[in-house]
């Protein structure tokens, strides 16, 4: 696929970032997938990001709270944020920064989707593997299953 003669590179990142922001990685991608010579994509990022339009932080940040409100845990969110292109160091920041409190989370979305923490090893093994799905870690999982039908987060 070649990109449109009248469609510029940065005319392209424009129409993508007009519904939703994205991290310079996706947008790398997205654009030299139409078809966009790689020497000019970077250009357009660069002063895009210079223009404040794209902003890998911007995007970290949106999308780590979409994905809390969505009951996800920060192991998934941190692996999903890496596929997207992210730094290391702006997902750790990002997820520290993000005011949630990862266990009481985990106790949530736990206690929605399941009446109680089971009865037999089976059980609790099926609520262990649900939460670790949702991107929840050992410890929150643990906890989770400790407190999440007890009314409040001891």
């Amino acid at each position: 696929m070649t990109a449109d003669s009248s469609s510029t590179p940065r005319d392209d990142a424009i129409r993508l970032l007009a519904r939703r922001e994205y991290a310079a990685a996706e947008l790398r991608s997205r654009l030299t997938a139409k078809g966009h010579d790689p020497a000019t994509v970077e250009a357009a990022i660069a002063r895009l990001a210079e223009e404040g339009l794209q902003s890998d932080a911007r995007f970290v940040e949106h999308f780590v709270r979409s994905r809390v409100q969505r009951g996800q845990g920060p192991v998934k969110v941190r692996a999903e944020l890496g596929q997207r292109g992210v730094a290391d160091e702006l997902i750790g920041e990002a997820l520290r920064d993000a005011e949630c409190d990862w266990y009481a989370l985990a106790c949530e979305v736990l206690a929605k989707r399941f009446a109680g923490p089971g009865d037999a090893p089976r059980e609790r093994a099926r609520r262990q593997r649900f939460l670790a799905q949702r991107g929840f870690d050992a410890e929150q999982t643990r906890h989770a299953l400790e407190h999440a039908w007890h009314g409040t987060d001891d």
